[in-house]
């Protein structure tokens, strides 16, 4: 690849009462030794300190948006919008990028992997599970694949949606049908239009171990299951999900 690859990464983290975990999150997009970084915050218009700490870094956030809205994925389609990057990462309140030279190995890697002739249309990695302090508790069960395409989420969200760059140019709208895996289904319609996945063997995001869809497991299980039906086919996923419970059941008897 050329080596002028120096893409703009626009980086979205919608907030709501967000105050206790938002400023680390900042904190890691700010400090990047790669600059090319356009920063989005997309807020429901919060009634807690979210907006003091923005405030205290405004000078450093490329968009603010403060207002209601209806709900995660109403607000991650402003993001969308807003955003003018070659690549968009969602990165939630409490999650950080891995290190201060996340974005510039992430260069790096596809510089070193790739010839002048494509550019990746995802840009993927692997995800630490953090606690509240940040410290490392585990990496992320599921890990991504060596190689992945829209096939492989059949095996359940094998990449972080937070470790997950999409190319702006064919990153859809979420649909706001879904309530809690409107993730799950965005990633899949974005590797659906691509053809250079790139995996950059890097951990790149540090993930608070909480949110929304913990609170809501059954209801965004219930949401996946219907999402892979129509990308996937019923006969298929529900083959596949006799896996997983198979897989699950094995997971608890070795702990």
């Amino acid at each position: 690849m050329h080596s002028h690859f120096h893409p703009k990464f626009s980086i979205i983290t919608v907030t709501y009462n967000a105050g206790a975990v938002l400023e680390d999150t900042i904190q890691s997009i700010i400090t990047q030794t790669y600059r090319n970084v356009e920063y989005i915050i997309v807020d429901g218009a919060s009634t807690d300190h979210t907006l003091h700490i923005i405030e205290r870094y405004r000078e450093h956030i490329h968009t603010v948006v403060s207002e209601p809205d209806k709900g995660l994925y109403d607000a991650m389609n402003k993001g969308l919008r807003l955003a003018t990057g070659d690549y968009v990462c969602f990165l939630n309140a409490g999650d950080c990028l891995h290190e201060d030279d996340t974005l510039q190995g992430i260069v790096h890697s596809v510089l070193a992997n790739h010839d002048g002739t494509e550019v990746p249309d995802v840009i993927y990695g692997e995800t630490a599970i953090v606690d509240n302090e940040g410290h490392f508790i585990r990496m992320r069960r599921l890990s991504p694949p060596e190689h992945l395409n829209w096939k492989s989420f059949k095996q359940g969200m094998l990449v972080c949606h937070q470790a997950f760059f999409a190319r702006r140019a064919i990153a859809p709208l979420y649909d706001l049908h879904y309530r809690f895996s409107a993730d799950f289904d965005w990633c899949i319609r974005v590797m659906k239009q691509s053809n250079v996945l790139h995996n950059t063997h890097l951990t790149l995001i540090d993930y608070l171990e909480e949110g929304l869809t913990t609170h809501n497991h059954q209801a965004s299980l219930l949401e996946r299951f219907h999402i892979m039906c129509r990308h996937y086919g019923t006969i298929s996923t529900v083959i596949h999900h006799f896996w997983f419970a198979i897989r699950l059941l094995t997971q608890r008897k070795k702990v």
